[in-house]
């Protein structure tokens, strides 16, 4: 009996301090710090994503800036971002409150950093 009672015990301090990241996470401004596509490593500057509230989204790049829409899957594991007519879908990698991998087949591996 005890140690299923331990067990139960463990499960449930895991499920509690385990937080799993959502789209309230997401929302702010996001750096990109790498990116790899086909084996070749940049560190891009001045490029960010702003994720706000409503699934309202902004890329910046440089003194460009898009407007456009995102969208995190239910399972957090994928997020589409759509600007304009174009909308690019993402494979989160790796998410938590101040880092963030995206993968996608055209854009290669993105790791982001927040910045606020």
């Amino acid at each position: 009996m005890k140690p299923s009672f331990f067990l139960t015990c463990c499960f449930f301090i895991a499920a509690f301090t385990c937080k799993a990241q959502t789209s309230k996470e997401l929302i702010g401004k996001w750096k990109l710090v790498k990116e790899t596509k086909d084996g070749v490593v940049k560190t891009p500057e001045e490029t960010y994503q702003v994720f706000n509230e409503g699934g309202e989204f902004q890329g910046i790049n440089g003194s460009k800036s898009r407007k456009g829409k995102w969208k995190l899957s239910e399972d957090n594991k994928e997020l589409t971002i759509s600007i304009s007519i174009v909308s690019l879908k993402f494979s989160v990698d790796y998410f938590d409150a101040k880092k963030r991998i995206i993968t996608n087949d055209k854009t290669g591996v993105l790791e982001y950093e927040k910045v606020d």
